[in-house]
């Protein structure tokens, strides 16, 4: 009991620093003019994979989907119970329409879900349960744009060794490293690849000391999925960035980065929220993955910035080629999932 107590405790706590865009003033019993979010952040809002989605959340506000007042609070990064803490109080306050838990959390979900049925929950991400109703699954891929980077880093490679250093070896990890190698496997097949995993969703020191072991084994372009780009200017050398534009953490060595884009994903949600308050629609949460492509609108490639010219004319027009291809259906990006330390 005690334990338990020290946790809403803790919960409440990280509530009060909580960021708040507008103010939730509307019950359930309202009509559907107003609609207000819970997010359970993983990583927070200074990684790529919390930052994009409160991005896509302002975007998506100032469109007004349905011509809603759309409003949101955040946590601070939240797990395990702490995390199922802090859904049973923002359920409980009865102001909130959609708890979006922003990773794996369908274990917290599912304890929750039955006894709050006029709640949307959302969870994210590989590692989580379809578990339908009232639950919806988001998936999100940006392999898409993985393949073009790699394309360019397999046309730039003096040493043809690449890096990628990534968070977990999780699906929607390995995808997006796969898709980086084949994309560069295509653009030159003397390409070889170096993997390593930082066991973690943020950990810039480690993502920093793994960096550095890969260009010390040859590697002259990595792709950096976890946010640490020092070494890359320390060796003078380019790397790519993920889940958000990131060339201005680091001007100098980000050559462009895959991006998450999470507008399609809300709006999705948004409706279906809509149909079930507004039509009397029941929820039907998807069980399988689901996610929005490149042509969708759910991933793009950041453009090159200020280092254009160190991409030849010829390499950007075929990515270009690329690109539209992939926008149009005709070309599509091979989706592997399997670990790629192993290949």
């Amino acid at each position: 009991m005690f334990a338990y107590l020290a946790r809403r405790l803790a919960v409440l706590a990280a509530l009060v620093v909580v960021t708040v865009c507008g103010s939730p003033e509307r019950s359930f019993a309202a009509d559907p003019d107003k609609l207000n979010i819970a997010v359970i952040l993983s990583a927070g809002i200074e990684s790529g994979w919390d930052g994009t989605l409160i991005e896509a959340l302002e975007r998506v506000k100032a469109a007004k989907p349905h011509g809603l007042d759309i409003t949101w609070k955040y946590t601070d990064p939240l797990w395990g119970d702490d995390a199922g803490d802090a859904m049973r109080l923002f359920a409980e306050s009865g102001e909130y329409d959609i708890i979006w838990a922003h990773s794996t959390y369908s274990d917290q979900v599912k304890k929750l879900r039955e006894e709050f049925p006029e709640v949307l929950f959302v969870v994210v991400g590989s590692g989580n349960e379809g578990l339908g109703g009232n639950q919806y699954w988001v998936y999100k891929r940006v392999h898409e744009p993985a393949y073009l980077l790699g394309y360019v880093a397999g046309k730039l490679t003096k040493s043809n060794k690449l890096g990628a250093v990534g968070t977990f070896p999780a699906d929607d990890i390995n995808d997006e490293i796969n898709a980086f190698f084949a994309g560069a496997k295509a653009a030159n097949p003397a390409v070889e690849r170096s993997v390593a995993f930082i066991q973690s969703w943020y950990d810039p020191a480690k993502a920093g000391e793994y960096t550095k072991a890969q260009i010390a084994t040859g590697a002259d372009l990595v792709f950096q999925l976890t946010g640490n780009f020092k070494p890359c200017e320390e060796a003078k050398i380019l790397c790519f960035g993920n889940f958000q534009d990131q060339q201005s953490f680091s001007p100098s060595t980000v050559l462009s980065s895959a991006l998450a884009q999470w507008d399609p994903d809300i709006k999705w949600i948004v409706d279906e929220w809509w149909a079930h308050k507004a039509e009397g629609e029941p929820y039907a949460g998807n069980t399988q993955k689901h996610w929005f492509s490149m042509k969708e609108g759910g991933a793009a490639m950041a453009p090159f910035h200020d280092l254009q010219a160190k991409v030849p004319e010829k390499v950007q027009a075929e990515v270009e080629e690329f690109k539209t291809k992939i926008l149009a259906g005709s070309f599509e990006v091979p989706l592997d999932v399997s670990d790629p330390k192993a290949k």
